[in-house]
């Protein structure tokens, strides 16, 4: 459709026309305005160096590509600009003072209170394009604005209200902006793989200054993001003069023309020169050449920009005016900036997470009619009526689509139920199963995911941990990302070393997330309920041994299965076998605190002491139920935390030492932590897998040994 270069604008040819002429003389002067105000912040914050101490770049070369980009970007659109797209926020009409604000990292800051960068908006306002909280790992965050189309293309399959539209029925588009330097990043091909497939509505801008910080092309690439974009079959794409603003302005008119009634994704190849650092902290006369440095001068689009009004009878005095005007301005604000007031400590601590609304268990747990199910069962029964209940709702991962319904048929029947636009299959790309659901989320639509095994999940650690988990606090709470992520987890009959492993220690050093585990049918199908109905990430942990009860001990974890309307809040653990109360008494009790497959390694050890054995199922392992396992701790003095991880440096032994500053002085012994060993990987022998793993006869061992103190 498009041709390697983009042809003049077309308001250009109408000269005779004054009305187009005089049309065409206010965006270029509206254009230059902004490149002033842009060109002056840049000069400002070079110029007060000792004040603007917090890393930032500018967009000082690219401003063109951006101001022709934040021009025609609507309030109903969605916009994921990248760290060096100040000027496409004032396109956008945000003011420097706003953008000076989280420059200085000042309380007043709208974006983020103080706690991010320059440059790293997020926005809900209503006159303003939406735009999710950005972070700055370069090409980081194509997969979740990847997803915020993936969910505007839902909205519009199901004709959703929350879908929003222009005054006449306009359709919005997503804009992803990027470094032509962060296209070899692997998560940018999951997205652009998945874009084409589903024939998403988004552009792709693609901002090329040839350099990545001291790396040149040459050195990063063998292609540029256009030819790169060749190889995805179905992805539009374009090249354009970034320093040029008429060209940018076309090109960007044709783009988003083209996905806002076509439908369908565009990559748009910008290219332009980088005249400023590459960050504050990263000096350009470090690392580039006198002559390099004098090339890209030559395609200053301000230059150029002046020098077409110029020829357009543009008066030299009102260019004059314009310049003094914006410097005049950008001083103002600045000194404005600097003098408001720094954030309140007090606040460091907020929005790490949103309001929960479930915070009390509700609806019935054991129906008298109730029939007893096994733990997978619960859950897809679970999906079914969350399904049926909220059509924002959605599932994806691998293999849970309707020819299979999931290796451990998890989600069987779910597509037949509810179609494939809700419930589909994807590729191999854990990055993007998890990250997409930043982006679902921010424009109201409800995921429920899957990796397909623990072992799995660590290629979507990233997104995980740099867009989902900082997501509400650095947004301020505007952006909490509410996503249920489910995984199979943990060892038997001989899953081996990559369908085994045991990965919560991990999870739970990213803060920002929830991670419930449950062991049983009732619990799983009351902690999924309450984590999707959470506004926060949650990770449900589902250990793939006490699916179906198949392991020997294991029965318990079948239940009756809850009502429909059950629903169990998150940080609540549980009694799962009380000790005698005179058994209590007389000091010859221990309490084991455990969850998954440890609960039943304590039943079958605990039978051997009857009385004399308190088991606590944790449910949740974070939000913690402290309250009861300090309070259980204290009642018996001695205490036992079983799991199924390698033991060393893993959250047992992190809970230990807390159970052990909490409760000291009514300890009549050590804690004591028993796990699997501390061996790299779950062996695929049986015989070797259970030497590695916990059982009943090592907890009894524990057990004789701790009751001995």
């Amino acid at each position: 459709m498009f041709k390697d270069n983009v042809s003049a604008p077309h308001f250009i040819a109408a000269d005779s026309n004054n009305e187009r002429k005089a049309g065409r003389k206010t965006l270029l002067l509206q254009a230059y305005r902004l490149m002033c105000l842009a060109k002056n912040m840049s000069e400002i914050y070079e110029a007060n160096r000792s004040v603007c101490k917090y890393v930032h770049s500018t967009a000082r070369g690219h401003e063109a590509i951006q101001i022709a980009t934040g021009l025609q970007l609507h309030p109903w659109d969605y916009v994921s600009p990248y760290y060096r797209d100040d000027s496409m926020l004032l396109a956008m009409a945000f003011t420097p003072y706003e953008l000076m604000l989280q420059l200085l990292a000042k309380g007043e800051d709208a974006f983020s209170g103080g706690r991010s960068y320059y440059s790293h908006p997020n926005s809900r306002r209503t006159d303003r394009p939406v735009i999710p909280h950005q972070s700055s790992a370069t090409g980081m965050q194509v997969i979740p604005t990847t997803g915020m189309a993936q969910g505007i293309q839902y909205l519009e399959t199901i004709q959703a209200d929350l879908l929003p539209h222009g005054p006449d029925g306009e359709l919005p588009v997503v804009l992803c902006s990027l470094g032509d330097g962060s296209v070899t990043e692997g998560e940018v091909s999951e997205a652009l793989q998945f874009a084409v497939l589903k024939q998403l509505p988004i552009i792709y801008l693609v901002q090329d200054n040839d350099w990545g910080i001291s790396v040149t092309a040459a050195e990063a690439r063998t292609m540029d993001a256009y030819e790169y974009a060749a190889g995805f079959k179905g992805l539009e794409r374009m090249r354009v003069d970034g320093s040029d603003f008429e060209e940018s302005y076309e090109a960007m008119a044709h783009a988003m023309e083209y996905v806002r009634t076509e439908r369908k994704p565009i990559l748009v190849h910008a290219k332009v020169p980088l005249l400023g650092h590459h960050t504050s902290g990263v000096r350009k006369e470090w690392y580039r050449p006198a002559a390099d440095l004098a090339k890209h001068a030559q395609d200053d689009p301000i230059i150029k920009l002046r020098q077409l009004l110029l020829s357009l009878k543009v008066e030299e005095s009102t260019l004059v005016a314009i310049e003094a005007a914006t410097q005049e301005e950008v001083a103002v604000d600045f000194e404005n900036a600097t003098r408001a007031a720094e954030p309140s400590v007090a606040t460091v601590s907020d929005h790490v997470f949103a309001p929960t609304p479930v915070v009390t268990e509700k609806g019935t747990r054991t129906p008298a009619d109730g029939k007893k199910v096994v733990m997978v069962d619960a859950a897809l029964h679970a999906v079914e009526e969350i399904m049926q209940q909220y059509p924002e709702a959605i599932f994806f991962g691998q293999d849970v689509g309707r020819r299979l319904g999931g290796v451990f048929r998890e989600a069987a029947t779910l597509a037949d139920k509810f179609g494939d636009h809700r419930v589909y299959n994807t590729a191999i790309q854990e990055a993007y199963i998890i990250g997409a659901t930043a982006g679902l989320s921010a424009v109201g639509v409800k995921p429920i995911v899957e990796v397909q095994f623990a072992d799995y999940i660590y290629p979507g650690f990233n997104q995980l941990v740099t867009e989902i988990s900082k997501s509400c606090y650095l947004s301020e709470g505007k952006f909490p990302v509410q996503t249920l992520i489910r995984v199979p987890i943990g060892a038997y009959g001989g899953g081996g070393p990559y369908h085994s492993g045991s990965i919560e220690s991990t999870l739970l050093s990213i803060k920002g997330i929830k991670v419930v585990y449950p062991s049983n049918a009732a619990d799983m199908k009351g902690l999924l309920k309450a984590a999707f109905l959470d506004p926060n990430p949650v990770v449900m942990l589902e250990h793939k041994g006490l699916y179906w009860s198949k392991v020997p001990g294991t029965q318990d974890a079948m239940t009756i299965e809850p009502a429909a309307d059950y629903i169990l809040p998150l940080g609540k653990g549980r009694v799962v076998l009380p000790a005698h109360p005179k058994d209590t008494q007389r000091g010859n009790t221990l309490c084991i605190i455990t969850y998954g497959m440890g609960v039943y390694w304590a039943q079958a050890a605990a039978k051997a002491f009857p009385g004399n054995i308190e088991i606590i199922d944790l449910r949740s392992l974070f939000p913690l139920d402290e309250e009861l396992i300090y309070t259980t701790v204290k009642k018996h003095g001695k205490c036992l935390i079983l799991t199924e991880e390698q033991l060393n440096n893993s959250f047992a032994q992190a809970l230990a030492g807390r159970i052990q500053r909490a409760c000291f002085q009514l300890l009549d012994a050590p804690v004591f932590t028993l796990g699997a060993l501390d061996l790299p990987a779950v062996p695929l022998n049986t015989e070797l897998e259970r030497a590695m793993l916990p059982n009943p006869e090592k907890v009894q061992a524990a057990i004789k040994e701790l009751l001995a103190y």
